[in-house]
């Protein structure tokens, strides 16, 4: 006989939705990405962001993710778009859901210096980011690309 113990222990475990920010940063025609450290994606090219805290907004969490992995003050601007972020491990069980949402933000000051979970941070110039050979997390390409669209309509 089963217990049910033994069944919640056979259940997968695995934290989520979590929401979380990602800050799209544009200046001189170049846009901000960080080289993740840790997982999901750890080594990957992505934008900096990370967990939105508890009774912080979300334009406060993408301004703090921004500031604390690259060094870089930016303003939000506006959240524009949501990525699922699904994590699977051994046999596709799923172990993290993250929901990413970008938020286009202004670059106010500061030179990227990767800090807290970023390898690297540093600006990619948009016309060679398509052939930088870069890898990159899921959807990089085209939030980047929805983002310089949302910021051109907008002057």
């Amino acid at each position: 006989m089963t217990s049910a113990i033994d069944t919640a222990a056979s259940k997968p475990q695995h934290v989520g939705p979590v929401a979380a920010t990602i800050g799209v940063v544009f200046k001189d025609g170049r846009v901000l990405l960080v080289r993740r450290r840790n997982e999901p994606d750890a080594g990957y090219w992505g934008f900096p962001g990370g967990k939105i805290d508890r009774g912080e907004s979300i334009m406060a969490a993408a301004t703090r993710e921004i500031f604390e992995e690259t060094s870089v003050t930016a303003d939000a601007v506006k959240t524009f778009t949501a990525v699922d972020v699904l994590d699977k491990g051994e046999g596709g069980v799923l172990r993290h859901h993250f929901v990413l949402i970008a938020v286009l933000c202004h670059w106010v000051a500061g030179e990227p210096v990767a800090g807290d979970d970023a390898l690297e941070a540093r600006w990619w110039d948009l016309d060679a980011l398509d052939d930088a050979g870069l890898v990159m997390s899921f959807g990089v390409m085209d939030v980047v690309h929805e983002a310089y669209a949302l910021l051109h309509v907008r002057q």
